[in-house]
């Protein structure tokens, strides 16, 4: 008798909207315009393809609650033992922050895996279909399982812990640390209202003033976007030190692209400095994921003890060379 062939996989798609999804008006201005069918058209051959659309957006325009959504529809299609993986058509602004929170929360070993476009689908040489392509073949090889969240993007896959964008232009628009950062035991997920976290950038000698009006607008966490390996002045770390104080949880990032931030510099102002007020640095996680990470972890109710131990293990502390 002849074999009998094995069955074709079921891919899972959620779309959320994006440049690959956009197309330019007269005007030349992209908006998020097609559904799936126009994006999925022959990228997938060797699977059937399930669709989710959990968004139409641009997503600069996303918040924590949209990105929630989105790891709905993941989980959601994964509760189907059917699915033997899923794809995720995203935009590249807040791509970041979206396959982070898709990662703190994933527990299965199939694989999530995240793609979009940097050119509109209507563009002569859009570079959409390439990726949908990589994305699928990406998520249905095994060497994918248990991996956690991925992200398939200009002929390369990154991690989702240590994403950043890179470029705003660039078909290879991502990068990621050279040394994947270990992952930790996933959150649980939780109908909570999503916390007030808000991002303060520090330019050098610069004032208290947005700090504190942070601490006044409610905000439940901060996360400071810092020079070098995570320094600022003396005046940020007083107002640092009333953040926590009155129990608002405060990370330092740094605007550097790459490298650890540490708590190595004294002075007044340093990394040392900050950490002595309260502040956790993030290791390897810049602005966008770290205040994922904070907002998650807040979320489910951490504590101070609780948001340092979880930075520390996400994040990695320095990578070896």
């Amino acid at each position: 008798m002849p074999e009998t062939p094995p069955p074709v996989p079921v891919l899972a798609v959620v779309t959320t909207g994006g440049t690959i999804a956009s197309t330019r008006d007269e005007h030349g201005v992209s908006t998020p315009s097609l559904g799936a069918a126009a994006l999925l058209a022959g990228a997938v051959p060797d699977a059937r393809v399930r669709v989710v659309e959990a968004l139409r957006a641009d997503s600069s325009s996303l918040t924590l609650a949209d990105a929630g959504r989105v790891r709905v529809a993941v989980a959601g299609a994964l509760a189907d033992a059917d699915v033997a993986a899923v794809v995720v058509l995203h935009g590249t602004d807040s791509m970041e922050e979206t396959a982070l929170l898709l990662d703190l929360h994933h527990d299965d070993v199939r694989p999530v895996v995240l793609t979009g476009a940097q050119r509109t689908a209507d563009d002569p040489e859009p570079d959409g279909p390439a990726n949908v392509a990589h994305a699928a073949r990406t998520a249905l090889d095994p060497a994918a399982r248990g991996r956690g969240v991925l992200v398939a993007f200009g002929g390369r896959v990154h991690p989702a812990a240590g994403l950043s964008k890179r470029h705003t232009t660039d078909l290879d628009a991502f990068s990621s640390p050279a040394v994947p950062l270990p992952r930790a035991q996933p959150l649980p997920w939780t109908d909570a209202p999503w916390p007030r976290v808000d991002v303060v950038a520090v330019s050098p000698g610069g004032d208290g003033v947005l700090v504190d009006a942070a601490l006044a607008a409610g905000a439940r966490g901060v996360v400071l976007q810092a020079l070098g390996s995570g320094n600022a002045s003396a005046d940020v770390v007083e107002a640092v030190r009333r953040c926590t104080r009155a129990g608002v949880a405060v990370v330092v990032t740094t605007r550097v692209p790459g490298g650890p931030v540490s708590a190595g510099y004294g002075g007044g102002g340093g990394g040392h400095d900050l950490a002595a007020a309260g502040a956790v640095p993030s290791g390897w996680l810049r602005t966008g994921q770290a205040r994922v990470l904070l907002a998650s972890l807040l979320r489910t109710g951490a504590d101070a003890g609780e948001v340092r131990e979880r930075f520390g293990r996400r994040s990695g502390g320095p990578l070896p060379h």
